[in-house]
């Protein structure tokens, strides 16, 4: 099991840029597919972008895509998100997720080891 804390979040305009972190523990993230969801008020928890645990593939939700950017610093055993362009329909609690040996899916439920959340409100 990995640990994971998100970092980043805060309150920001629309237009504006904001970079999460995900800082993990416990176990090195080489090994792991590690994901950012999202939940917004009232809405059930989306996929946001991931990366596999090899390979150079990223995978973005249609709504993000153009604007986010997930990488990740194995070495820091960190993953980060920088949001871009960022819209009023972003704000929600961003979570990162872990996946041992997995391939990016956008299926929540794929992922067992899951941060506490960073919230992110973009005001229009």
């Amino acid at each position: 099991q990995v640990q994971l804390v998100e970092s980043g979040g805060g309150s920001v305009q629309a237009g504006g840029s904001l970079r999460l972190s995900c800082t993990a523990s416990g176990h090195s993230i080489a090994y792991y597919a590690m994901a950012w969801f999202r939940q917004g008020p009232g809405k059930e928890r989306e996929f946001v972008a991931a990366v596999p645990w090899s390979g150079t593939n990223r995978y973005y939700a249609d709504s993000v895509k153009g604007r986010f950017t997930i990488s990740r610093a194995s070495g820091r055993n960190t993953v980060t998100l920088q949001m871009n362009s960022l819209k009023h329909e972003d704000t929600a609690v961003y979570y990162c997720a872990a996946q041992f040996y997995g391939l990016g899916g956008e299926d929540l439920n794929l992922y067992n080891d899951w941060g506490q959340g960073t919230q992110v409100n973009v005001s229009s």
